[in-house]
Parts: structure tokens; sequence; C-alpha cells
């Protein structure tokens, strides 16, 4: 025999020979031994000749069995403690039902076809979850691994889903790797404290011996959620913890640790965050200035006022009041050190770049100390010299975004009835919905709607999406106007699709009842687009069947009213004797 390989079903044979065929070692000398065969290497203790092949087979299949079947003996693991107690209500037994429902429902293979008629279950997931969460129930344990697994494969769920999950998901996610984006998503004020019974302990669990051991020795995912979770009740012991190992944190995870100051904050943050300006990360140190400039009574702010206001001045020399620019020279370590990025970006100019950045960081109310007393309307409505408008007002719909100022963007969005689509500030239609969305919820609805008044649907998609759900009345009339002009006018249908099915996820269920005229295939305009008649009725009835069961679902999660006792006026009274 010159060569031999392993069988994949080893021989009840056995053979001698001095070293355990179980070991990683002999297996090697084994697989060595076929592999070049027994002629030329003969397999330990074994002896040379036309036996060898067997001894090597034989030693093959009891190396085999011990490697399938061996255990060496190991210390017993550390049972897991039970799952935490979910005090929440249970849900009622109908919108159980239906959640398990939506679980279940996966989409099928994306064909380019026509959707049909049928409400699309995944889609309505969300909103599902959000009215359970409103109501305060707690998820079924049997639907947690299934709920657990969408949320991971869908990131837009993960906060309201973890939410309604509770405790019990975190206690799941530290079991099973597939699940450890929970401790990592999982929303602050809706973790439980080492060391605290209940989320809402008024004690100071953050300095509790299991709090403290987490933040030391737990994952990063675990720290990330323990400093959330801490952030949303005890801002200051967040950023005490924070700093306790600050110095020696990796720079990404300084990075992230320090983005959670975002939530609840305050001048307090300001000493903290005045340190982390001399980070050696460049991103720490760009994230700092960021929070920083947030904090308009901020040193930094204040010093980045006097930066931009040296830059923009109104010349009154020419026959209108103009604005004029003279963007920074230079980059230098002091504006470096306040965030300030020095190298522009590719196809950007770099006193523009600088210029973008000093004015997008100083507090909003600077300009109106230094034009003259202007309100921000009339800061916007001045002419800007040498082209430089653009950028100027780009600037300022990032600083008003970044400090959620309503007044100044007002100001910049304009009417929503202007002829120009664009706005007197933004850039871009996504920079108009982070502008809508320093305004409440009423006001962003109604503008919205005049714009689509005057503008149409093609141009109001990323509008509508930061529209409050439901949809408002005014909202909602619009953008069904909007879609029976298009179906009248004979337009392409598919131009609508995206718009359709934010209007099956957003409009107010009660409109279900309007929309029965549009249901029927209107007569089709000799330009129309073939079959755009058929389409768009079909579209309405998936509308409006969207529409009755997100109604049925809302009243699944409605508590019912606790039975009233009998009225003593439902209750004959006896007649008088006699």
């Amino acid at each position: 025999m010159s060569r031999t390989s392993v069988p994949a079903v080893p021989s009840a044979a056995s053979a001698p020979h001095p070293a355990d065929p179980s070991l990683p070692g002999a297996w090697e000398d084994l697989v060595t031994a076929a592999l070049l065969g027994t002629d030329r290497r003969t397999p330990a203790g074994a002896a040379p000749g036309a036996d060898a092949p067997k001894a090597l087979l034989d030693a093959a299949a009891v190396a085999t069995v011990r490697r399938r079947a061996g255990l060496r003996p190991a210390r017993a693991a550390e049972r897991p403690r039970p799952a935490p107690r979910d005090p929440r209500p249970a849900l009622p037994p109908a919108a159980a039902h239906r959640l398990t429902m939506l679980l279940a429902d996966r989409p099928g293979p994306s064909g380019g076809g026509r959707r049909g008629t049928a409400p699309d279950l995944m889609e309505l997931l969300p909103q599902w979850l959000a009215a359970a969460n409103a109501h305060g129930f707690a998820a079924p344990a049997p639907v947690l691994p299934a709920l657990l697994d969408a949320a991971r494969g869908r990131t837009d769920l993960r906060a309201a889903a973890l939410r309604f999950a509770g405790p019990r998901a975190l206690w799941l996610a530290r079991l099973n790797p597939d699940w450890r984006f929970a401790l990592r998503s999982a929303r602050g004020r809706d973790m439980a404290l080492p060391g605290a019974e209940e989320p809402g302990d008024p004690g100071d669990p953050w300095n509790t011996e299991p709090s403290l051991r987490l933040w030391q020795e737990g994952l990063f995912a675990e720290r990330v959620a323990l400093l959330a979770a801490l952030r949303s009740r005890r801002p200051a012991a967040a950023r005490e913890l924070l700093a306790t190992t600050w110095a020696t944190e990796r720079a990404e995870d300084r990075l992230m640790f320090l983005d959670s100051l975002r939530t609840r904050l305050s001048p307090d943050d300001e000493p903290f965050l005045e340190l982390a300006l001399a980070d050696r990360s460049r991103n720490v140190r760009a994230t700092a200035a960021e929070l920083l400039s947030a904090l308009p009574g901020s040193a930094l702010a204040e010093r980045m006022a006097v930066r931009a206001a040296v830059c923009v001045a109104v010349d009154h020399t020419r026959e209108t009041p103009t604005l004029t620019v003279e963007a920074p020279h230079e980059c230098d370590a002091d504006m470096e050190r306040d965030g300030v990025t020095a190298k522009a970006p590719a196809g950007r100019g770099e006193r523009s770049w600088w210029l973008g950045q000093l004015v997008e960081a100083a507090p909003l109310n600077t300009w109106s100390r230094r034009l003259g007393g202007r309100s921000p309307r009339q800061i916007v409505a001045l002419p800007v010299a040498d082209d430089w408008r653009s950028e100027l007002h780009a600037a300022w719909c990032r600083a008003a975004v970044r400090q959620r100022n309503a007044e100044w963007s007002r100001a910049l969005l304009g009417e929503p009835a202007a002829v120009e689509a664009g706005g007197p500030g933004a850039v871009s239609l996504s920079e108009r919905a982070r502008l809508l969305g320093t305004l409440d919820a009423a006001e962003r609805a109604e503008w919205v709607a005049g714009f689509i008044g005057t503008h149409g649907l093609p141009d109001a998609f990323q509008l509508l999406g930061v529209c409050a759900v439901p949809w408002a009345p005014p909202l909602g009339r619009a953008v069904v106007d909007a879609l029976d002009i298009a179906r009248d006018a004979g337009s392409y249908p598919w131009s609508f699709s995206g718009v359709m099915g934010l209007a099956e996820r957003c409009l107010d269920p009660s409109e279900a009842g309007h929309l029965d005229a549009l249901l029927a295939a209107p007569e089709e305009p000799e330009d129309a687009s073939p079959g755009s008649g058929d389409y768009w009725a079909e579209a309405f009835q998936r509308l409006v069947t969207t529409l009755r069961l997100r109604a049925a679902m809302l009243a699944e999660l409605t508590p019912a009213p606790p039975a009233a006792p009998d009225s003593p006026a439902t209750t004959p009274a006896p007649r008088p004797r006699g």
C-alpha cells in the first residue's frame, strides 16, 4: 500500500499504540502517515510491513471515536440568574394574537410587480409597537425571541421593540450573541440599573458595587447601556462615572461615551467638555466642540461668536443694505482646538469651509446684535454679496438645527407657498426636513400641507417623513387631494408609490370612510399611462384596507373600561305592601 485515507466511519477494531490518538499531535501524525503512505511513514506504535495500513486505520478509528465522544471534565458554569420581573400589565389576548401575526409576516421576494390590495403587515409593526408602548403593556414572554430577531434585522424597530420587550430582552441578549445589539441599542430609561430594585429607584444605584463592577469589567455594549441609563436619570452621576475611567479608555470608546452626553445636555457639562477639547483624538475633539456649541452660553460658543461676527457685516453704502462676507484667511491652532477642521473636503474651498464651521457653531443670537438688531426673518431676507448667500444660509440652517431654534428655522424655511421650493435659506429638501424637526408637530404639519398645496407631492416625500403620526387632518387631506389630482391627470402611477406607502402608515385611520369615493377605477385620459386607472383603484383599496386594519389594531390595544357596578336606578324598587 502506497497511500491510504482516513475513513469517514471508523472500524470497531483497535491497535496498540503508545500515544493517545485523541491528542491533537497524535492525530496530526496519523493524518501525515495517511497522506504520505505507510511505506514512507509508519504510524507510531505500528511495525513496518503489510500490517501497517491496517494499524493506521485502526488507530484512526479509535482517534475518531475519542474525538467525537470524549469530553474533558470542566468546572461547572454558574447558572443564569432568573429573568427580571416585568411589572407592566399583560397584553389583551386579541392584541397578543395580532402581534404574533405581525411578527410571523415576512416580505416575499421583490419581483417588481404590483402589490395588490393586501396590507403590508411588517410595515405596521412599528406603529403597533408605538401604541403598545403608549399603553404601557409588557411583551408576552413567548414572542421575545421573534421580537428580538425582527429588531436585529431592522434598526428602525430597535428603540420601540426593546422598550416593549423590557428588561427580559436584555436578560436574553446576554445569553445569545445574535442579540447583543440589544445591549448597545437599549434606551437608557428602559435599562434597570444594577443594584436598583426598579428603574425608578430613588436611591443612587450608580455607585453601588454591582454598577461599578459592570462599568469597570462589563462588555462595551453593557457599559454603553449603563451610561445611557444613568444619563437619562442622573446626568451628573453619569458624567462623574465616565470621568473615573476617561483617561484610560480607547479613543473609539471615548467617542461613543461622549456621545451619551447629548441626553440632557446642560451647562454643568461644560467643564468636562472643555477638557475633552484637548483630547488626542480628532473625532473626540470635534464631538466635544459640537456639544459645547449647542450650549449658547458656553465659553466655546462665545469664542465662535467673536470669530464669526468679524466675518459678516452689513454694507450700508449700497442702495439696499447688503450682507458682506470676509471668510477667514487661516485656521489657527486655537480654531482647531475649538473643533474647526482645517482640511476642507474635496471640491470645497478652504475659506468657505472654515466660514461655515464658525457660523454653524456661533450662537444665533449673535446675529441680531451684530446686524443692527434685525430679526431672523429680516436677516435672512437681506441680499448677500459675492455669491456667499448659499454658504451663509446653509451654515445658519445647521446652527438652527443644532441649537433647536424654532424662530430661525421659520425664517430659513420661509412661507410654504413660496415660488421657490428650495426656500430662502435651505440648500436642499433634506435641510428643510431637518429645520422642520425643530418646530412642534402641529406647525410642522401645517407647513408641509401648505407646501404640498403649492408644489405637489414629488418634492414632499422627505418632508412628510418628519411629520408626526398620525398626520394631522389638514396634512392628511392635502396628501389625499394631491394623490386624487395625480390620478385624475393620468400621471404615471408608480411615481407615487412611496407617498402612498407613507399614507398607509401615517394617515389617521378615521379617514378611511372618506376615501370610498376613490375606490372605483376612473376613466383614463388619452395620454394616461396604460392601466393607470386600475392601479390607482387598487392602491386606494389597499390604503383603505390598511387604515381599517390600523383602526382594529388600536382598538385591540385599548384596555376595556372596568365594569361599572349596577346602578340603583336600574334595580327595580320593591313594591310597597298593603
